[in-house]
């Protein structure tokens, strides 16, 4: 382990660069030097870091000499076209983009859960960071994964508009502000409570007032992109084949922080109390359930925290070993930048 690392941030003018370099900041990393990297528009720009000003470089395959990790959130097609280029250089690549999830060669890591993985990142010099609903629900999931095994997960989605980005965050905010404008809720011969239609441009309809049932394109079997990644990636994390997943991915009009409807199949028996239990131990968890005080996680409170919030656990009254559960994590930082720093910090120790 080294005192100090050169760190290279990759999309640093993006949602999720610049919250990596938020928490870059705010967990102290030890940094001796640190580059930020985007697209020809955002050359010159500078970005304030520990009270310096840093000016922001154009992404090349040259960008990448003495670095010793390079995180990426640039999109996937940067990944792929970059990424190699960063690790010939040397660096260790922390991608935040779907690129390289599946490939047998690069670990994908949730540092609660499957940490010992990052040693895998020797093959391609490669470590990629899941999606971000992946992440909250097998953080939430490993301790009771451990404890018996997993059959069955069904899982509902309610996800921010912030998971695609500051333009969608903008239209999200933008409709709302055309609905205050227009006063819709008053307009004669409307009912009360009456949306309006707007422009939309970042997803297929309007986000204001509305929920999609669509995140990223339907593939041949019905379900999308975003379903099939928690499918996917929920194996691989886990290190298990045989678990059933079935995803519905919602987007909804929240700005930061996803929500999920779990309900998981165990092997065996597990009582409320003892799951409540191994959540509280888990680490990187919180556990918010009180009914009678309306106390359960919510997306308004997760937003700005690197924990992932647990409640309304309850069992299934439907099916025999079943039990339901809400988690909720911000999707910028526990779901992206906040994972990622924290690979980058499990590999300096042991790896670096």
């Amino acid at each position: 382990m080294n005192d100090e690392y050169s760190i290279a941030v990759v999309g640093a003018t993006g949602a999720v660069g610049k919250t990596m370099i938020k928490v870059l900041d705010e967990r102290d990393f030890p940094i001796r030097e640190i580059r930020f990297l985007a697209s020809e528009r955002s050359e010159g720009k500078k970005i304030s870091f520990k009270g310096e000003d840093v000016v922001v470089q154009k992404l090349g395959h040259d960008s990448f000499g003495g670095v010793d990790i390079a995180l990426f959130s640039a999109g996937a097609s940067r990944s792929l076209e970059f990424a190699p280029s960063a690790a010939r250089a040397g660096a260790v690549v922390i991608d935040n983009s779907s690129a390289w999830r599946m490939d047998p060669d690069v670990p994908l890591v949730v540092p609660e859960v499957n940490s010992h993985a990052i040693a895998g990142y020797k093959k391609r010099g490669i470590i990629a960071n899941p999606n971000c609903s992946t992440i909250q629900m097998v953080v939430a999931l490993k301790p009771l994964y451990d404890y018996s095994k997993i059959r069955r997960i069904v899982v509902a989605t309610y996800q921010a508009v912030s998971g695609t980005g500051q333009k969608a965050i903008s239209e999200l905010e933008e409709q709302v502000k055309q609905w205050v404008i227009k006063g819709c809720g008053n307009e004669p011969g409307k009912s009360k409570g009456y949306v309006g239609k707007f422009e939309y441009k970042a997803y297929p309809h309007q986000i204001a007032f509305n929920c999609l049932p669509q995140i990223d394109v339907f593939e041949d079997n019905g379900y999308t992109k975003e379903e099939m990644k928690m499918v996917n990636e929920t194996r691989k994390i886990l290190e298990d084949d045989s678990i059933m997943v079935s995803a519905t991915c919602v987007r909804v009009p929240v700005f930061f922080g996803h929500s999920e409807s779990v309900n998981v199949q165990f092997d065996s028996e597990v009582s409320v109390e003892k799951a409540m239990e191994l959540l509280e131990a888990a680490p990187g968890v919180t556990v918010l359930d009180e009914p009678s005080r309306a106390v359960y996680p919510m997306a308004i409170e997760a937003e700005g925290k690197d924990d992932t919030f647990v409640g309304r656990i309850r069992k299934d009254i439907s099916q025999e070993n079943g039990m339901d559960m809400w988690i909720v994590a911000d999707n910028i930082r526990k779901g992206a930048a906040t994972n990622a720093v924290q690979i980058a910090e499990k590999l300096i120790k042991s790896y670096l």
